[in-house]
């Protein structure tokens, strides 16, 4: 995935991880300590407790990066900018292909270092160049798209019930045992 930029190129998501309680099954309802102390990590979006990581990958695949975890109830493109994504790219020479999500992530539309799909409006259909544009920049995504399915299928991460901090460590470990899985 090549931006603009020159070098290798990265993807952007935000992976979702939900948290279970004990044992696989889900906390009780109605415990106060439960719905006080993790109500932070609430994501409307997927009616679910989690956290969330922002991630980035190579052209095939590989996890290169991960973020800081954050509550399930931030949005990805907020936590992209706290993380100050598009400069530390700039800088790097990079760019990055994104989902939707990240729509207006870049302030430099002459130079973009994050290159994103086009959104329809109520008011406003796509034309069929820019559904043809969003075909194009899918099919480059769904490569990079196993790397995250490959993050998500270790099951211990549904069972995470740390603070963020904690959940961080644990999933910059488990960046380096995925690329030492990948590179044997």
């Amino acid at each position: 995935m090549c931006g603009p930029a020159t070098g290798p190129g990265t993807e952007e998501d935000r992976p979702q991880r939900r948290s279970r309680g004990p044992a696989g099954r889900h906390p009780r309802p109605h415990s106060p300590s439960h719905e006080t102390d993790n109500r932070k990590n609430f994501s409307g979006k997927h009616k679910a407790h989690g956290l969330l990581f922002l991630a980035l990958t190579d052209e095939r695949g590989n996890l290169i990066w991960i973020s800081a975890a954050k509550p399930g109830r931030s949005s990805e493109i907020t936590a992209a900018r706290h993380n100050k994504i598009t400069g530390h790219l700039r800088k790097a020479g990079l760019g990055a292909l994104a989902d939707l999500g990240f729509v207006g992530l870049d302030e430099d539309p002459d130079d973009p270092v994050v290159i994103t799909g086009r959104k329809t409006t109520r008011n406003r259909r796509l034309t069929d160049a820019e559904k043809e544009a969003n075909r194009l920049l899918n099919r480059e995504r769904a490569a990079v798209e196993h790397g995250f399915a490959n993050l998500k299928s270790w099951r211990f991460l549904t069972k995470i019930r740390v603070d963020a901090r904690h959940a961080t460590t644990l999933l910059r470990a488990l960046l380096v045992l995925a690329n030492t899985e990948i590179h044997r």
